[in-house]
């Protein structure tokens, strides 16, 4: 009997180039780059185009990349009609879901395989999200939506768009730094998704959505949201530590912290634990940061758990004036650059993904007609 890894528990499935992960030592790497370095010195269009072609671009490959985006990032109107249309949703990943699926309906590109069509695809798809994203949260408010300006770059560009005032460049440096952190995680639910649906040799669009879909569970994507729900639901800095009690003492799972792959703190938890300062002191809002540090300090101390990517994150777009339920979508609009760089890979070198089962049900059964039942 072949030994069961359940939830595919340490299993290599396949070999990828894109990103690579130190659990023990807390390290996330892209394409051969530590992720604090990134966050440091580099730019999300820096990052996409990394994982899309595995270098940092030259200057004139950067600014061809970032006049790609610009081009790309209005959608067709019927999908602005479609976000208009749509019943009250119960959460806002149904409609991202649904409207990436509708995107493709609008690729003139949309069956096309080849290597360049596919890239064409990823551009347009990593374009696009973050302008769906904030034309639904106007729309659903009653706003109307705001056209994308070809001279911000992507991360100022949503904040633009979600909000219709230019965001201040402290600000705007801060939200790409957060796109960059949560651009691509290996192989994780989502991106998983992608690249099981992606190896049956369905169209980008297709794969695409099933990682949205995989990304709005509450294990995976919408973790943060949890988490900022709890500061809420704690409202004071005095009052942290007796909930966070109360939630171990009841066996509850306090939200943003441990993970399946890290044995020590999420490299990206330090990076977003200073956002959070940061933000949280710019916005005169210091409690949600005071609190988030009460928990981890509780959680360490009690349980030798460490804050993961999610955790503070959550206080860091809460202050940016995010809508809470629109956190995840965040994820998406970051994580879409990871995603479409998995899908290029997975067509590159094609295998379906086609894993097995040990069955336990009964055997050896025997018909038996309906009416002897």
């Amino acid at each position: 009997m072949a030994e069961v890894k359940a939830g595919l528990q340490d299993v290599v499935i396949a070999t990828s180039g894109i990103c690579a992960i130190d659990g023990e030592r807390g390290r996330l790497v892209y394409r051969g780059y530590e992720i604090s370095d990134l966050a440091k010195h580099s730019t999300f269009e820096e990052v996409v185009y990394l994982l899309w072609y595995g270098r940092l671009p030259k200057r004139p490959e950067l600014d061809n990349l970032k006049q790609e985006l610009a081009d790309n990032r209005a959608v067709a109107p019927q999908i602005l009609d479609l976000l208009k249309s749509l019943p009250p949703a119960q959460h806002p990943m149904e409609v991202l879901r649904t409207a990436v699926s509708a995107l493709s309906l609008y690729d003139p590109e949309s069956e096309d395989m080849s290597e360049e069509a596919n890239r064409r695809k990823a551009i347009r798809l990593t374009a696009q999200l973050g302008t769906i994203v904030a034309a639904f949260a106007r729309i659903r408010d009653g706003k109307d939506a705001v056209a994308p300006d070809p001279r911000l770059g992507h991360a100022a560009n949503f904040l633009y768009m979600l909000t219709g005032e230019r965001p201040d460049e402290e600000i705007a440096r801060w939200f790409d730094i957060a796109l960059i952190l949560h651009a691509d995680h290996s192989f994780n639910a989502s991106t998983f998704a992608a690249r099981v649906t992606a190896s049956t040799l369905a169209d980008m669009h297709s794969a695409i959505t099933s990682a949205v879909g995989a990304l709005k569970g509450p294990l995976h994507g919408g973790a943060n949201e949890r988490v900022m729900r709890m500061l809420l639901d704690i409202g004071s800095v005095d009052k942290a530590e007796d909930y966070v009690r109360g939630l171990l003492a009841r066996r509850e799972k306090v939200m943003g912290f441990g993970h399946r792959v890290y044995r020590t703190r999420d490299p990206r938890a330090a990076i977003l634990c200073r956002m959070s300062e940061e933000l949280c002191r710019r916005s005169g809002q210091m409690k949600w940061f005071e609190m988030s540090q009460r928990i981890e300090d509780l959680m360490i101390r009690e349980k030798g758990i460490n804050a993961n990517v999610d955790f503070y994150s959550a206080s860091s777009y809460y202050v940016l004036g995010i809508p809470v339920d629109l956190y995840t979508l965040i994820f998406a609009l970051s994580r879409i650059a990871g995603w479409t760089a998995h899908v290029l890979e997975q067509y590159a070198n094609n295998r379906l993904i086609r894993p097995l089962a040990e069955y336990t049900g009964p055997v050896d059964l025997q018909y038996v007609p309906i009416d002897q039942r």
